[in-house]
């Protein structure tokens, strides 16, 4: 057993190295001198310490008019996805529900097919939702597994609760929101924190759906970026003296750092509750 415990802390502990490996990369980076990063010289530790780009990146406009549309995207995406995904789970929950299997059907079937990436960009272009935020927080406003998961959670709660609740003469709406709703904070962190990372990390839908640079989110902000390195790079930035490359790959982890402090921010006061969540909406009864 000893052996045992030993190897599986072993590989435990690699296993994290190689996690936490690109992360800590990245955080020297950004204290690190852009010839230090060219030259390949920075691995856990900076190299030419320096907070020069971090003040350059923290007096742009553009970037925390940016970061200020993530933030109001993410908020009101989770917003509307946990409303629309409470309510639908709960409903499909019911047992007695009259066609309660073609609505579990439709939901189900989405996760298989879908209309594919041209016609969803005329829909949303027909409904006059480019170019706004709605196109970022409604196409993507339920996720099936989420709302199978919610589903399998609530299908767990005591019916015995509901049923004193009707006795006592509460509607479906009153047991819903003043009975169900308390009885599941661990799932409902859950989902606000998968909704929540999904709508902060998400690029693509701004990159399709939003022309207007003010609207962007700073995950398109910074994929810009990188594509713009990337691009500049390839066009001959030796022969410019790499300076724009070099400048540009300091920019790039300073930025992503600053990008990904808010979910690190946010993780702790909800990973009590995740790994509970979902195991609880997975059990069967």
């Amino acid at each position: 057993m000893r052996a045992f415990g030993a190897v599986n802390a072993t590989l435990l502990v690699l296993l994290c190295v190689l996690m936490l490996y690109p992360f800590i990369t990245v955080l020297a980076q950004s204290f690190s001198s852009a010839g230090a990063i060219n030259a390949g010289k920075v691995s856990f530790w900076p190299v030419g310490f320096n907070v020069d780009t971090y003040a350059a990146v923290m007096s742009d406009g553009t970037f925390w008019r940016n970061y200020g549309n993530t933030v109001l995207y993410t908020a009101v995406g989770t917003t509307i996805a946990m409303v629309l995904t409470t309510t639908y789970a709960y409903v499909l929950s019911k047992k007695h529900l009259k066609g309660r299997n073609v609505l579990i059907g439709i939901a189900v079937f989405t996760m298989f097919f879908n209309g594919g990436l041209v016609p969803n960009y005329v829909l949303i272009s027909s409904l006059g939702m480019k170019n706004t935020m709605w196109a970022i927080v409604l196409p993507n406003a339920i996720s099936v597994f989420n709302l199978l998961v919610m589903k399998s959670f609530f299908e767990n709660l005591p019916k015995d609760l509901e049923e004193a609740a009707q006795i006592d003469g509460l509607g479906w709406y009153g047991i819903f929101g003043r009975i169900v709703l308390p009885l599941s904070k661990a799932v409902i962190a859950t989902m606000v924190l998968f909704y929540s990372v999904q709508y902060w990390n998400d690029w693509f839908a701004a990159f399709l759906y939003l022309d207007k640079s003010e609207l962007f989110p700073v995950t398109l902000f910074l994929r810009n970026l990188i594509a713009g390195a990337s691009t500049t790079a390839s066009e001959g930035a030796a022969a410019a003296g790499t300076t724009t490359a070099l400048v540009s790959t300091n920019i790039q982890a300073v930025t992503m750092v600053l990008t990904v402090i808010p979910i690190l921010c946010v993780y702790p006061f909800v990973q009590r509750y995740f790994v509970s969540g979902v195991m609880l909406g997975s059990v069967k009864g």
